[in-house]
């Protein structure tokens, strides 16, 4: 008993002093087992935990916080740029033209939206769909990377140059990177068209169908 009594003392002594140090903040060091390398959260709780997310000036103007759909076991991961005016007002990705093209162009490889899991490099829009500036892809990476980690998919395939280019931190144009296989945190990546570039030239339809055909035959393997 006297033991006990003692060790409260000690505890309430050590409370005293650190609240006299650092204020009423209690500041923890979280095992490896729980950071960001082994999340332990499923999408659904960490969409939730990050959904007001103000880390950059972007939220200011948007509707919703686009953080992603679909399968969060899919084999398939398919990452694009930033949410447009449609995806904004209605909190998915891709739901626009070039939302319905992309829909069409899984089915052709015999997949649903349902089925693969679909998102941004950004949570928010940028004014006018301009390219996202480095702080608020900076802000927003993080969050894609825990994403993938609870996902843990076979492959990514990055939508577009400003995707394939940020992942993998080169400068290389979109046409050199396709047709090759390339390491992000461990995953294997590939690199293709974006749907919306299809729809403004159909000279790279050919070749898209092309990077979606080997795509279903990397996940057959």
């Amino acid at each position: 008993m006297a033991h006990t009594l003692s060790t409260n003392k000690l505890i309430r002594s050590y409370f005293t002093q650190t609240r006299e140090m650092f204020g009423d903040n209690l500041f923890v060091s979280i095992p490896q087992s729980e950071s960001d390398d082994n999340p332990g959260l499923t999408l659904s709780e960490f969409e939730e935990s990050i959904s007001d997310c103000m880390n950059c000036d972007l939220w200011k103007d948007r509707t919703n916080f686009v953080f992603g759909v679909g399968n969060p076991q899919a084999k398939l991961v398919l990452v694009g740029e930033a949410p447009g005016k449609e995806e904004d007002l209605q909190g998915e990705p891709f739901v626009g033209r070039a939302g319905k093209l992309l829909d069409k162009i899984l089915a052709a490889i015999d997949l649903t939206r349902d089925e693969v899991y679909i998102c941004n490099i950004l949570k928010s829009r940028p004014p006018e769909n301009r390219t996202p500036h480095q702080d608020e892809i900076d802000a927003c990476l993080p969050y894609l990377e825990t994403q993938l980690k609870i996902i843990n998919p076979k492959l990514i395939v990055a939508l577009g140059a400003t995707a394939a280019q940020t992942l993998l931190n080169v400068k290389t144009p979109l046409g050199k990177m396709r047709s090759q296989i390339w390491k992000w945190n461990d995953f294997n990546l590939i690199a293709t068209y974006h749907p919306a570039a299809l729809l403004r030239n159909s000279n790279w339809k050919r070749p898209t169908w092309e990077d979606f055909k080997w795509v279903r035959k990397i996940l057959e393997k």
